[in-house]
Formats: structure tokens, C-alpha cells, sequence
């Protein structure tokens, strides 16, 4: 059966709910999630930065359900709630019946872009009703023709086109990211290490690219167990250790893991390119043995130190990430 969060406004409309709050860092809105698991009955923020500021103002209101789906993690949001909002529509579902009328490749696709979900209604039992993840509730306000959604609109038109540009002139998503991290507050010798790890990662992936490797899937398999061989911690578990739950666990390592994922894949991709592995199976011994050599080295610092390099650290205080003390 699939675990699941419930994730609400007002704290107390359900005891799975909680509250958002927002600060500023260096003057990005930064929003805090604080979602209730079930199962280990513990509240955890999700931080997630949106690109829109105000104009994302109804992804945090409160009469937009929202369920986090952990084995996923993916947020689902109702549909409904969203053309509600964005509407003003006292009537959604006859909205969205004609929107789709409009829409025939919307229509088409509707079953793909919607999901049922467990959701709580207002009589306060749980039911399923349509919801969809932050893409496909993009795909569906492209087909709104309010006020409200116009920003959405115009945003995606800039990321297109941004995202045309640096396919022309790879360079620009370089600056990008870049400009990314030190808006969020990285320091400037961390950002270096990250942008190398960057590079040194695309290398590992063309290794496997050229051994075969196409899948998605596969190539989250291989990063799992290249994570565990040197960290000893599969990358759930290491997020979790970190209390992260959708964010890039490499943006959130401090400078020594950084150092020994490097490592790992670094002697990953000298292995590969030396013992030409085809197919998953001899691909994955390339990243067991590439992980192994980061893993001792970490395994023989750690006895030197008398403590473990792997660090509950994260980007909530980016600036922690480059210091050595941990």
C-alpha cells in the first residue's frame, strides 16, 4: 500500500496538518512545509523555493488540498481546488468539464495528467478526487484563460525560452546555476567543489551511457549503490539522515562528502573506462569497486579522526556545508 502525507493549511482542520511559514534569505522567499508522517508520527519542514513568489501564492493557500506522496515524492494537488482558486469558480467541476471541451489535447491526456487520491473532503472523510503534480497542474493552467493564471503563463514562456537559449549556448545554464547558489547563500569555495563534482558526475554518466545504460531507473539504481559503497547510507537513508526530503542530496553535503562522492565517482569512471562494462549487471560491479576506494578512504579518515565525516548538515545553513567541523 502506498504511505502517503497529508499536508494542510490550517492546523486545525486534521491532525495531519500543520502550517507554512515563510522568511527571507538574502531576498528569496523561502517556504516552509511542515508535514505530518504517519507512520513514524513525526512533523519534518519541506523547504521548496518558487520561482514566482506571489503569483505562487495559491500553491500554499489553504483551500488547495495537498497530499505528499513520500515513496514518490511527489506533491499531488486537487485540481479542483486549484481552478477554484485560480477562477473564482463557485462550480469547478463544470469549469473543468468545459475546459477540457476546449482542450482536445488536454482531454486526451487528462487520465495521464490526473491521479485519484486520497484526499480529506469537507464533511471531513477521506475520498478520491483528481490531483495532479506540480507539472501537470502547469500543463492544466495553461488552459485557463483568467487573470490569475496569466503569471503562470508568462513564467513558463521565460523558461522555455531560457531553456532554448542555454541549449544554444550551454554556458548560460552554467551562469545559472551559478547565480542559483549564491542567491541562496552558498559560499564561494563550495559552489567551486560543487561545479567540479558537476562536471566529474557528467563524465560518470557518459561512462554508463556508453556501457548501455538508458533507463532512468537504472541510473538511479547505480547512484544508490554508488552512495552506499562510500558513504555506507543508500540515498534515501541519507536524506533522510539529513531531514531532506524532494532536495538534491549532493546540494546539501558538506565539503568532505563532496570530496569523497568525487572520489567515488571519479574512480567509478576510470573504472568503467578502462574495463569496458556492458549492460547493467558489469556496470554495476565498475560502481561497487569505484565506491569501495571512496569508501575505505572515508572508512581510514574516520578512524584518524575518531568520528564520522558523514554529517546531519544540510543547505538550511549553506554557509555550515564548507566548514570542516562538523
Amino acid at each position: 500500500m502506498m504511505k502517503y502525507l497529508y499536508v494542510y493549511i490550517r492546523i486545525y482542520q486534521s491532525k495531519f496538518l500543520i502550517y507554512y511559514n515563510n522568511i527571507f534569505r538574502k531576498g528569496v522567499i523561502i517556504f516552509f512545509f511542515f508535514i505530518y508522517d504517519e507512520e513514524t508520527d513525526t512533523t519534518a519542514p519541506m523547504e521548496t523555493e518558487p520561482e514566482l513568489n506571489e503569483e505562487l501564492e495559491f500553491f500554499f493557500n489553504d483551500k488547495v488540498r495537498k497530499v505528499w506522496y513520500k515513496q514518490q515524492e511527489k506533491l499531488y494537488l486537487s485540481v479542483s481546488d486549484v481552478v477554484s482558486v485560480l477562477t473564482g469558480s463557485n462550480d469547478a467541476k463544470q469549469y473543468i468539464k468545459k475546459m477540457r471541451s476546449r482542450d482536445s489535447e488536454l482531454n486526451s491526456k487528462w487520465g495521464t495528467i490526473c491521479t485519484p487520491v486520497q484526499m480529506i473532503t469537507r464533511d471531513g472523510k477521506r475520498r478520491r478526487v483528481n490531483a495532479s503534480t506540480i507539472e501537470g497542474i502547469l500543463r492544466i493552467i495553461q488552459s485557463i484563460p483568467s487573470k490569475k493564471a496569466e503569471p503562470f503563463k508568462l513564467w513558463l514562456a521565460k523558461v522555455g525560452k531560457e531553456r532554448l537559449d542555454e541549449i544554444a549556448d550551454p554556458e548560460l545554464a552554467f551562469e545559472r546555476m551559478i547565480r542559483t547558489y549564491r542567491d541562496k547563500g552558498y559560499p564561494e569555495k563550495w559552489i567551486e567543489k560543487r561545479l567540479e563534482a558537476i562536471d566529474h558526475r557528467k563524465k560518470l554518466t557518459a561512462a554508463w551511457n556508453e556501457a548501455g545504460i538508458k533507463s532512468g531507473q537504472h541510473y538511479a539504481m547505480l547512484t544508490d549503490t554508488l552512495t552506499h559503497e562510500w558513504s555506507g547510507k543508500h540515498v534515501k537513508e541519507y536524506k533522510q539522515f539529513k531531514g531532506l526530503h524532494k532536495e538534491n542530496l549532493r546540494d546539501n553535503m558538506t565539503d568532505i562528502e563532496l570530496a569523497l562522492n568525487q572520489l567515488a565517482e571519479v574512480s567509478s569512471t576510470l573504472i568503467a573506462n578502462t574495463q569496458k562494462p556492458h549492460g547493467f549487471s558489469e556496470t554495476k560491479k565498475t560502481v561497487i569497486d569505484g565506491g569501495s576506494i571512496a569508501g575505505n578512504a572515508r572508512k581510514e579518515l574516520e578512524n584518524k579522526l575518531g568520528k564520522s565525516v558523514i554529517s546531519p548538515l544540510n543547505a538550511s545553513d549553506p554557509k555550515l556545508l564548507d566548514n570542516n567541523e562538523f
